[in-house]
């Protein structure tokens, strides 16, 4: 990329936006001052993306806790984002785009500023009828679930995937794009509540307090089982999910609460199972633009579609404090960071 005149007259030498100085002991004690700081020479490969919103991840706390020892101070959290790009390649800048990463706002000042400097290949343009808000609120949920399905296999019509977690958000992102794909989906929550997010056919709901679960998948299936088994809840939905997988099944796992859990080998070699792990802050930002690249055909024509923000959700950096204690405590809503006081 080789500047024009006109665009270093514009170049940004600053960003306003959250600053970690230090890792925080617990969520509550999380500081995000707001602050100017400098931002770094842009390279020949690389655009400045003007940030209009940026979504907050459980991620983004938990880095700021030092659960991730990589994480780097100081620096700017933040790994999902929209906003226009105002310097960079002719074709890109002015575009509204939006991206995510594994590595931004934890090994590198990530999103939640008033600039951002990401590689151009990493933008991906938000499709018409998409807003900057919502854009902002794809990112880690959907290219979680896409990465998921896609070392998994993604599923095929006729296919059974079974999502424990549903109305989570990326249970959400997996019913959708399992549906999009002409896949059958079968839901678990923890107790009764309907399917709360948009799928391309019909999403059949089992409540884990009151059913047994397995029992109903195997009748739902006529005793087959799940073809895929998406596990966004990690070991308290551990052993209905293996009990609930057919011969040949595969299980995706993205998350714990107790890492440790009983493991039957006879029934996995038995059963010939595939374990698929996923861990999207291994996904630099030009492997997570491709996903999103991926996707936004589905964007485009209406079979996806990026969760609804509501205005409660919305929050400005001088309320960060206040966002990521409503991620941490497990909001239903996608919260979102806009840049002003």
């Amino acid at each position: 990329m080789s500047l024009t005149t006109e665009h270093s007259r514009h170049l940004p030498v600053s960003a306003r936006g959250l600053r970690l100085h230090e890792k925080a002991p617990d969520y509550a004690a999380i500081r995000l001052a707001v602050e100017e700081h400098p931002l770094r020479a842009v390279a020949g490969h690389e655009v400045v993306v003007e940030i209009h919103a940026a979504a907050v991840n459980p991620s983004d706390a938990k880095a700021a806790t030092g659960l991730m020892p990589y994480a780097v101070f100081p620096r700017t959290p933040g790994r999902d984002y929209a906003g226009k790009v105002v310097v960079g390649p002719e074709a890109l800048v002015g575009k509204l785009v939006f991206g995510s990463s594994g590595d931004l706002g934890i090994r590198q000042d990530g999103s939640h500023a008033s600039h951002l400097i990401v590689e151009a290949d990493a933008v991906v343009e938000v499709p018409q009828g998409i807003d900057a808000r919502q854009a902002a609120g794809i990112g880690v949920p959907f290219v979680t679930a896409w990465e998921g399905l896609r070392r998994a296999g993604l599923p095929a019509a006729g296919e059974t995937v079974m999502i424990l977690g549903l109305n989570g958000k990326v249970g959400q992102a997996a019913a959708q794009i399992a549906s999009w794909r002409g896949a059958r989906v079968i839901g678990v929550v923890r107790r009764e509540e309907p399917y709360a997010g948009h799928a391309n056919g019909p999403v059949e709901v089992i409540a884990a307090n009151t059913t047994d679960v397995s029992a109903k998948v195997r009748e739902l299936t006529g005793g087959k089982g799940a073809d895929i088994v998406f596990n966004t809840v990690g070991d308290p939905f551990y052993e209905i999910g293996q009990k609930s997988m057919a011969v040949g099944g595969r299980a995706i796992f993205i998350s714990v609460i107790d890492r440790f859990v009983s493991f039957d080998i006879l029934a996995f070699y038995k059963g010939r199972h595939t374990y698929v792990g996923i861990d999207t802050i291994a996904l630099g930002s030009v492997e997570t633009g491709a996903i999103l690249k991926a996707l936004t055909p589905g964007f485009a024509d209406g079979s996806l579609r990026p969760f609804p923000i509501v205005d409660d959700a919305v929050y400005r950096f001088d309320d960060a404090y206040a966002a990521y204690q409503a991620v941490m405590g497990s909001s239903r809503h996608r919260v979102v960071l806009v840049p002003g006081g």
